[in-house]
């Protein structure tokens, strides 16, 4: 059993800390503050190969391995959240689906725009009656000669109104249940498509959450991804690759609360010492950074095992769990630590505590998770 990282991951993680750290902790606050997307920071992200880590290089990706898409998760998030999450849902669900069940023609298409930082690609499956319930979808395809008109809304979806391309699930055959669910590929510039809400979140505000509404919307028979039936099954597994994914963000996040509250803790002193020498501040920073490095293990399995070809939904599902309670437990002990200053909204650690929520709601809540990880059990 080996634990060390290979070089080639070492000085990737290097060089996605030394990014984050230069080109987007420096807006980090500024772009929560004001609601802000910040597309020259994605670009950046694109450059260094950040928006198609896992694709091919032969499709334009940089190839790399799930195990440092991980690391540079991490790394991300350890700033910014904001950023985790759009890189995150880019690579995971938007252009992972296209590669995993795209055609030839459909991943030479489409891919190479969309590794760049230049485009961004969404991933439509939440309704707003369908969210842990993802199989009772009722937006609908219905076939007219060689295109597929697409009814329907579909709601917090991430960077749903500003992606080029997205990835809408929709029921083709309703008789079927969810082995009637299809996955089609809709162009931004496709009549039909109009933006609804635009959620003002809790946290993550640097990302963009947007209401799709689907009236009339025709799409060639040609963007299909896979077989007709074949949505339901293919976004199950697209969820599992994204539930290391956000176990990955939420290391990442409560790692950077860690290390500001380490940081707070040796200068801000009380009676005449640094709070850090107090026994119950040790015991607090001594628990979350035992179980970040807990959360860190159990994505990096899962991440390992997937590059080996081995099952790993459950692995992936645990890692998801505890990591993203794991990091809510962080952030609000590092706001305990800072006591006053970790409650105001100048402080990055309120951000952090904002910002972590959402992982344990997105791609599946923790009560989800809780009833995969039963059901792989046995029970």
């Amino acid at each position: 059993m080996d634990f060390e990282l290979t070089e080639e991951q070492k000085m990737f993680k290097r060089s996605v800390r030394k990014f984050a750290d230069k080109e987007i902790a420096p807006r980090a606050m500024e772009i929560d503050k004001e609601h802000e997307f910040s597309w020259d920071t994605i670009k950046k992200a694109g450059e260094l190969g950040l928006m198609g880590m896992t694709v091919p290089q032969e499709y334009g990706g940089a190839g790399i391995d799930r195990v440092s898409y991980m690391l540079a998760l991490e790394e991300v998030s350890r700033v910014c959240g904001s950023h985790g999450l759009t890189i995150e849902a880019h690579n995971s669900l938007g252009i992972g689906h296209i590669y995993e069940k795209g055609s030839e023609e459909q991943r030479r298409k489409y891919l190479p725009k969309l590794t760049d930082g230049t485009a961004l690609a969404a991933w439509a499956l939440t309704e707003p009656k369908a969210g842990s319930d993802a199989a009772s979808v009722e937006t609908t395809a219905v076939k007219d000669g060689d295109e597929w008109v697409i009814n329907g809304t579909k709601q917090f979806i991430t960077s749903g109104s500003i992606a080029d391309v997205v990835v809408v699930m929709a029921m083709t055959d309703k008789s079927k249940g969810a082995r009637g669910i299809s996955a089609f590929i809709v162009e931004e510039d496709t009549p039909g498509i109009e933006y609804g809400v635009e959620e003002s979140k809790l946290g993550l505000r640097g990302t963009v959450t947007s209401e799709m509404l689907f009236d009339g919307c025709r799409v060639p028979d040609e963007n299909m991804l896979g077989e007709p039936g074949e949505g339901f099954t293919g976004a199950m597994n697209i969820l599992d690759r994204g539930r290391t994914a956000i176990g990955a963000m939420s290391v990442g996040i409560a790692q950077g609360a860690l290390e500001k509250s380490i940081a707070y803790a040796k200068e801000r002193e009380q009676f005449g010492k640094p709070i850090g020498r107090f026994q119950a501040v040790q015991f607090m920073l001594a628990d979350m950074a035992t179980k970040i490095e807990a959360s860190r293990l159990l994505v990096l399995r899962a991440a390992y095992m997937e590059d080996q070809g081995q099952s790993f939904s459950k692995e992936a599902t645990m890692a998801k769990l505890f990591a993203s309670e794991t990091g809510v437990r962080a952030t609000r002990d590092a706001i305990q630590i800072l006591g006053g200053q970790g409650y105001m909204r100048e402080n990055e650690v309120e951000r952090y505590f904002r910002d972590i929520k959402l992982c344990t709601i997105g791609e599946g809540t923790s009560e989800v998770q809780r009833m995969v990880i039963a059901k792989r059990l046995g029970l």
